[in-house]
């Protein structure tokens, strides 16, 4: 039994001098799973914003790029309006017909007393041609029936002195006289019908200057007049549809009317400075002043409309276009007005990138960086020379980590 022990015991025995087996070393193992650890690490890293960026939206603050004149430092007050026409004319027909002749076009000027439109009197001449017709009749008629009654008048009083001689019959006598009362109220009524025949045919011929369409005053046409051949009429109260009128509008009298807050009416200053920019010709701007409050307040947005000359020559102004009025603390000399005005970005839009300026730019959603050429300080912010333009809507603060092309909302944007 010992001995069976013994040699189970031995058999136990770790062989020192047996190879020893291959196999993977674990320092090996220990790498990847550092590597491994790693490319998580950085995929975390760089990954994740690219995500957010595609996935979720980045609130930003958002300002405008902003067209700034010298004129800047004294304005008191801004407000946007419409130049309107403070003298104008919607000439039209005060007859049916065609028009025969047009001697003007949009855009011609005309004086009081031109001729604008002929329309064809073919027709009224032909009614005027009957009433002389028929006032001629009458006069025709007046004639015969004098005449008659001169003859019968005549007859009556042959009859009349061979009654009292005892000739003739007395009666043949009275049936005359009869009769020529009887003509003489036909001469009288021959006679109204002639008046009235002349009066018809004044009326007519009065009428008839209506088939002449004149300016009623000085101005320009602002709407194509009707052509030849097209049907014209009378303009129907309360009725939209064109019946071929002419419009005409002074610009001599051309005002910018503007909508001012009725808390901020004790800024308008009567005969006050004013600068006026046009959204036709933003680089351009005209001197005005403030010379009318309309005596009338809009309760819903609570405004009143006030009036605003040109004090310069207004050339190239048109009826209805857009304005920007400042209402100014002092007048601008002629050095001020002359100098251009300026495209300002505010410095804390600005971002570095790559050794020069940009901006985000809003587009669609998403944010554009946009290269900007700078120029001199302007106040808190830089003039623009080129890259972005008055108008454009770029982020404020931008985020550092906000990239180019990335989805945004504006903050407390509805």
């Amino acid at each position: 039994m010992s001995d069976q022990l013994s040699s189970d015991l031995a058999s136990l025995k770790i062989d020192r001098s047996a190879p020893r087996p291959k196999g993977k070393s674990p320092v090996g193992a220990i790498v990847g799973v550092l590597l491994l650890l790693g490319a998580a690490g950085a995929g975390y890293q760089w990954g994740l914003p690219a995500l957010q960026s595609a996935v979720f939206k980045t609130e930003v603050d958002t300002t405008e790029v902003i067209t700034m004149s010298p004129a800047q430092a004294s304005v008191e007050l801004t407000s946007t309006g419409y130049i309107i026409a403070q003298r104008d004319s919607a000439v039209a027909c005060k007859v049916m017909g065609k028009v025969k002749a047009q001697h003007v076009r949009q855009g011609s000027k005309v004086k009081q007393g031109d001729v604008l439109l002929e329309i064809d009197p073919a027709d009224q001449n032909a009614s005027i041609a009957t009433a002389y017709s028929q006032a001629a009749a009458a006069r025709a008629r007046i004639q015969t029936a004098k005449a008659t009654l001169a003859e019968i008048q005549q007859q009556a009083r042959r009859a009349q002195s061979l009654a009292q001689e005892g000739i003739g019959p007395k009666g043949a006598a009275d049936d005359l006289f009869a009769r020529a009362a009887s003509l003489q109220e036909q001469v009288k009524a021959s006679e109204a019908e002639a008046k009235a025949s002349d009066s018809l045919v004044a009326a007519l011929k009065v009428n008839l200057g209506n088939f002449t369409i004149l300016a009623p005053i000085d101005g320009t046409v602002i709407n194509k007049p009707p052509e030849v051949g097209e049907f014209v009429g009378p303009q129907p109260a309360g009725v939209a549809i064109d019946m071929g009128g002419v419009q005409i509008a002074d610009f001599s009298s051309l005002m910018v009317e503007t909508d001012v807050p009725e808390s901020r009416l004790s800024q308008i200053k009567m005969g006050g400075p004013t600068e006026i920019v046009l959204d036709a010709f933003p680089s351009k701007r005209y001197r005005g002043k403030a010379v009318e409050v309309t005596p009338t307040v809009n309760r819903t947005k609570a405004t009143v409309t006030v009036k605003v000359a040109f004090v310069d020559e207004n050339e190239g102004v048109l009826p209805d276009m857009s304005a920007r009025v400042s209402f100014l603390s002092g007048e601008l000399d002629k050095a001020a007005m002359q100098a251009p005005p300026k495209t300002i970005v505010p410095g804390t839009a600005l971002v570095d990138k790559n050794g020069s300026k940009a901006v985000y730019r809003l587009e669609s959603g998403i944010v554009r960086l946009t290269p900007v050429t700078l120029g001199p300080a302007f106040g808190t912010g830089f003039e623009v020379q080129s890259g972005v333009s008055s108008g454009t809507r770029i982020v404020n603060n931008p985020p550092a980590d906000l990239a180019d092309g990335q989805k945004i909302k504006e903050r407390n944007a509805g």
